[in-house]
């Protein structure tokens, strides 16, 4: 097993722009709450807050025309390829200026122009689907790859075992990412499952390295991504990545997640990503007035988007059956 640890792959500035990544989707996490408790967002989401540096990381190891996989908790992998803010934010509240017109939701986000192709709600169920992606690249000879992030709940489902093989076998540019949390929904992961380690301790068992990350530093993270991106374009074949973060909060915004013990949850805040990148970066040579500037522009961006988001209008009947069939109407049917 190896666990690799952070060292400077990039320089400052590369690194003030990752510092910025993480920040923004802090922020964009942090209204989205908000908006939900003033009844702007309808229904439930899950939010990314505490687990920013694996998404920020990962995007900045991938090219533009790499695709992303995410699950429903999917806000900040579609945010950190690039999909602006407004779009985000008037889709979680069901607007036609919405990301997808307001009718996907918080759990659907999807943005083929970002290589963004889908954020999945059922557990498991995009790791096949992120293999057949990789295999069309590979077959095209493209050199696009596909990175699949899902929850420590997913390993013992069988697409992810099917998934793994199946890109083992035929040497898939996909790489594999568990955002271990520690939680499956309500039920700590080491109570049903049989391993210490989900994701990296199965890997062995498709012939792939067990790769295990500190998920909550960005740089440690971009470093792996890296690497494992690298692999996937060379025709090396696919990666298994345990990242191991936290949620801040319980698994939706409807869960105040008590179940957790006061300690461990204290344990983790301590090792929240952002403050700490920040003070990596004081470290090593930004200002605390860069960093500074960094957080208040992100800011104005989140309160510019917001209203943007919430002067959009409700959408109408005429959206109901557009994106139903392939033709986009149904007036073919009839």
């Amino acid at each position: 097993m190896s666990s690799t640890i952070a060292t400077s792959v990039m320089d400052l500035t590369e690194k003030l722009a990752l510092y910025r990544c993480q920040v923004a989707l802090r922020q964009f996490e942090t209204r989205a709450y908000d908006l939900f408790l003033e009844n702007y967002v309808k229904g439930t989401s899950h939010l990314s807050i505490g687990q920013e540096a694996i998404a920020a990381g990962f995007a900045a190891a991938m090219r533009p025309t790499d695709w992303t996989f995410a699950t429903y908790r999917g806000h900040a992998h579609t945010l950190a390829r690039g999909v602006p803010m407004t779009p985000v934010f008037a889709e979680l509240m069901g607007r036609a200026n919405g990301l997808m017109a307001g009718k996907g939701g918080s759990m659907h986000l999807t943005s083929v122009e970002h290589g963004v192709m889908g954020s999945y709600a059922i557990i498991g169920a995009h790791l096949p689907i992120a293999c057949g992606a990789a295999w069309s690249a590979q077959y095209r000879g493209t050199e696009q790859v596909a990175v699949c992030f899902f929850g420590d709940g997913s390993v013992n489902i069988g697409a992810f075992h099917e998934a793994l093989n199946f890109a083992a076998i035929w040497k898939l540019p996909v790489v594999f990412v568990c955002e271990n949390n520690l939680w499956m929904e309500y039920t700590r992961t080491s109570e049903v499952t049989a391993v210490a380690n989900p994701a990296a301790d199965r890997a062995a068992a498709y012939g792939l390295e067990a790769i295990i990350v500190d998920g909550n530093d960005a740089d440690a993270v971009y470093e792996v991504a890296s690497t494992a991106i690298a692999r996937a374009r060379a025709g090396e074949g696919p990666s298994m990545i345990e990242a191991l973060t936290y949620r801040h909060g319980g698994h939706s915004r409807a869960d105040p997640g008590k179940y957790r013990p006061d300690d461990e949850v204290a344990e983790w805040m301590a090792k929240d990503p952002i403050p700490r990148y920040h003070a990596r970066l004081l470290a090593e040579g930004a200002s605390e007035a860069q960093l500074t500037e960094i957080e208040l522009s992100v800011a104005a961006q989140v309160e510019l988007a917001t209203e943007e988001a919430k002067s959009g209008p409700i959408p109408g009947e005429e959206l109901l059956m557009k994106d139903v069939w392939a033709d986009g109407g149904s007036s073919w049917r009839n």
